[in-house]
């Protein structure tokens, strides 16, 4: 039995090419990213006259907060996208932070199999989407 390359990020996943449902692009991807980053500096100068660790920590927390209750980080939201667990269930407690610490880390990341799920999505079961 032979593998068959995949037509599209999401394919052997059951998700539709484009539009709703389908794999987040890396574009959207890295720029939710850069939105969220962007926020956390931001809150880290107002309140910590910018300091590293507390970015990083703002970050942190925002991930983990917002993923279960709202679906998303604020910049996946802002760009259409969401967070899923594979099965379609709800992504829990546990699950957002797994992800956020593997994010936090950046390695795992860049690091994407065929479906372009990172390995702290993998790590997490978890899925991002288009909304």
């Amino acid at each position: 039995m032979t593998d068959a390359v995949n037509a599209y990020p999401g394919e052997r996943l059951g998700l539709p090419e484009a539009g709703p449902g389908s794999v987040g692009r890396p574009g959207r991807r890295i720029a939710a990213l850069a939105i969220d980053w962007a926020a956390a500096v931001i809150l880290s100068i107002a309140f910590f006259q910018y300091d590293a660790i507390a970015t990083t920590v703002i970050f942190v927390v925002v991930q983990i907060l917002f993923i279960p209750t709202a679906g998303g980080s604020p910049g996946h939201r802002i760009l259409g996208m969401r967070v899923v667990r594979l099965d379609g269930a709800w992504v829990g407690l546990w699950r957002p932070i797994v992800r956020t610490l593997l994010l936090a880390v950046v390695i795992p990341a860049v690091i994407w199999d065929a479906d372009q799920r990172g390995v702290h999505d993998k790590a997490a079961g978890t899925l991002l989407i288009r909304a």
